[in-house]
């Protein structure tokens, strides 16, 4: 199945393919939470003061909240390592917040999911997801 056309990222602006690019990472991502037998709450949650979490998603033993970092294969800095500190008192601010509002018994989780992605010979571009339980 092919989801982004080469043609179509070749108009757009660095910026524009990045963000083209980040939102079809969290896609992918969502799409494996499911095959696993998650339910996804939330996407692009939002809080006023720590930020966005990308995906909120039920399992049977977690409320997990999901950093999804979209990189192309060539990046200088890994999706793993753009998760620094500063992010990580974030996202833990953010799940923390959500999970005052939601009335549940499960424990939170936060995950980080390293999406790379590459452009084959063809042109097609190659999709790799390297999925960390438990990062935060």
């Amino acid at each position: 199945m092919k989801c982004i056309d080469f043609h179509f990222l070749k108009m757009l602006s660095s910026k524009e393919k990045a963000a083209h690019l980040g939102r079809e990472g969290e896609r992918r991502v969502a799409e494996y939470l499911r095959s696993k037998g998650y339910i996804i709450l939330r996407r692009n949650w939002r809080d006023s003061r720590f930020g966005e979490i990308d995906i909120i998603a039920e399992s049977r033993e977690n409320i997990v909240f999901v950093e999804v970092k979209t990189r192309s294969a060539n990046a200088i800095v890994s999706g793993v390592e753009a998760v620094d500190a500063r992010k990580a008192y974030r996202t833990k601010n953010a799940a923390t917040v959500f999970m005052r509002k939601l009335n549940t018994a499960l424990p939170p989780r936060i995950d980080v999911a390293e999406v790379t992605v590459d452009k084959g010979a063809d042109g097609e571009y190659i999709w790799k997801l390297n999925y960390i339980k438990s990062a935060m």
